[in-house]
C-alpha cells in the first residue's frame, strides 16, 4: 500500500513496475496452484480449467522460462471418486482421499500437458523431506533434473503419509521452500482470490493493495484461513510470501483465472511482494524456515536480549531448561522464559551434555570457565 505525497507514490509506483517485470522475465518461475483452483466438491477434477492453467504454464515455458508446478488437489481430487461429498477431516480418511487423488490428479496433468508434447513427472515432498539436508539435496537434484530433461515437475505435498503437515499445512508454504530449494527467480501464488485485501473482500468495503514492500505495508490487513477444498487462506499465503522473501525471490498473488495476466512479460494483475533487499544465505534460511526442530532450551530473560536485540552466542549460563533429545549439529528452537519461540539455531552440544551441566550448575558441581557456545551467533537465526 502507499501513502502520503504524490512524490511518494511515483516512487512507488516505479518501484512496483520494477518488480513486476522482474517477476515477468523471470527464468526460473514456481507456480502454486489451490485446490479450489482445479477441484470441486462434487466432480472431482475440474478438467477445462487445469487445461487453462497448463496452457498459461506452457506459453511460459515457450517464452523461454523453466515453469515447477506445486498443485494442491490431491484430496478434492479423491473425493468424487471415493464418494465423499465434503473434505474429510479424519486424518485416515485424508489419507485414503490423497492416495486416490494423486493418481488422478498426476494423470490430470499428464493428459493436459501431452497435448503441447510434454511429459510431467510427480514429486511427492513433505517439510519433514526438507528439513532434512540430505532428502532436501535429493529432491533438488530430481527437480533439476526433470528441468534438464524438458519435463514438467509437478510437486505436491505427500498427504498420503504425512500427519501434522496434512493437518497444519499448506501448499503455498511448500512453493515457497520449492522456490528457494531449486534457486527460483518468482514465485506465482493462484488461488480463488484475486489479490491481496486490507480485509475480507467477500464482506465489502475492501481495498486491494497492489504491492507489499515490506512488514510495514501489511499494517491493518486482515488475514482469514482457508475454504472448504483447501487448508491455505490469505495467511498461510502472507507467510509463504515472507518465506519466499527471505530467500530473495520475488512473489506474485492472484486468482488461477488470471493465470496468463500473472505469466505475462508485463504482469499487471493481482499483488507483487518484494524480495528482502539482501538474500538470507542458505544456511540461515535452512535454519529458519526449512530444518526440523528436533527439541528445545528454554532461556532466561537476560540469554532472550542477547540473542534477539544482540545477534550474540547463546551461552550455556543462559539456559534453564531442555526439553526433548537432540544432537550435535541438530535445529533446536530457543524459548523465551514464558515459552514463546524466539530463536531457533544449530546445537554445539548434545541435549545429555546440556542437561549434565545444568544439574552440575544446581549443585554447584560446575567447572570455572563458558566454554563454547550451545548455539552460535552464525548459527543462530531469530523468528
Amino acid at each position: 500500500m502507499s501513502g502520503g505525497s504524490s512524490g511518494a507514490d511515483s516512487s512507488a509506483g516505479a518501484v512496483e513496475r520494477d518488480l513486476r517485470q522482474r517477476i515477468g522475465g523471470a527464468r526460473r518461475v514456481v507456480v502454486k496452484i489451490g485446490s479450489s483452483a482445479i477441484t470441486s466438491l462434487d466432480g472431482g477434477i475440474r478438467r477445462a480449467e487445469l487445461d487453462a492453467l497448463a496452457d498459461v504454464c506452457q506459453a511460459r515455458m515457450a517464452a523461454g522460462s523453466d515453469v515447477f508446478v506445486v498443485s494442491s488437489g490431491a484430496i478434492g481430487a479423491g473425493m468424487a471418486p471415493l464418494g465423499m461429498s465434503r473434505r474429510p477431516t479424519a486424518l485416515a480418511a485424508k489419507q485414503a482421499a490423497a492416495s486416490v487423488g494423486q493418481l488422478e490428479l498426476a494423470r490430470a496433468w499428464g493428459d493436459s500437458f501431452a497435448r503441447h508434447d510434454r511429459v510431467v513427472g510427480q514429486v511427492l515432498l513433505t517439510a519433514a523431506d526438507i528439513g532434512r539436508r540430505e532428502s532436501a539435496a535429493n529432491a533438488q537434484r530430481t527437480l533439476d533434473r526433470l528441468r534438464t530433461l524438458h519435463a514438467v515437475p509437478i510437486v505436491n505435498e505427500n498427504d498420503t503419509v504425512a500427519t501434522n503437515e496434512i493437518r497444519f499445512g499448506d501448499n503455498d508454504r511448500l512453493a515457497a521452500l520449492v522456490a528457494h530449494l531449486i534457486g527460483a527467480d518468482a514465485l506465482v501464488l493462484l488461488s480463488d482470490v484475486d489479490a491481496l485485501y486490507d480485509s475480507d473482500p467477500r464482506k465489502g468495503d475492501a481495498t486491494p493493495v497492489t504491492m507489499v514492500a515490506g512488514p510495514d505495508d501489511l499494517d491493518g490487513v486482515v488475514a482469514g484461513a482457508g475454504g472448504a477444498l483447501g487448508t491455505g487462506g490469505m495467511a498461510s499465503k502472507l507467510a509463504a510470501a515472507r518465506l519466499a522473501s527471505d530467500a530473495g525471490i520475488p512473489v506474485l498473488l492472484t486468482a488461477a483465472e488470471l493465470a496468463a495476466g500473472a505469466l505475462a512479460a508485463d504482469p499487471c494483475v493481482g499483488t507483487v511482494f518484494a524480495a528482502r533487499p539482501e538474500r538470507m544465505t542458505a544456511r540461515r534460511f535452512w535454519v529458519r524456515h526449512a530444518a526440523d526442530a528436533r527439541a528445545s532450551v528454554a532461556l532466561d530473560a537476560g540469554a532472550v536480549r542477547a540473542v534477539t536485540g544482540s545477534r550474540r552466542s547463546l551461552l550455556l549460563a543462559g539456559v534453564t531448561g531442555v526439553e526433548g533429545q537432540f544432537h550435535f549439529g541438530d535445529v533446536i528452537e530457543l524459548h523465551d522464559p514464558d515459552g514463546a519461540v524466539v530463536a531457533r539455531g544449530i546445537a554445539q552440544y548434545d541435549s545429555l551434555d546440556v542437561r549434565r551441566r545444568l544439574r552440575e550448575r544446581e549443585t554447584g558441581a560446575a567447572a570455572g570457565g563458558q566454554g563454547r557456545p550451545l548455539v552460535h551467533a552464525d548459527d543462530l537465526v531469530t523468528v
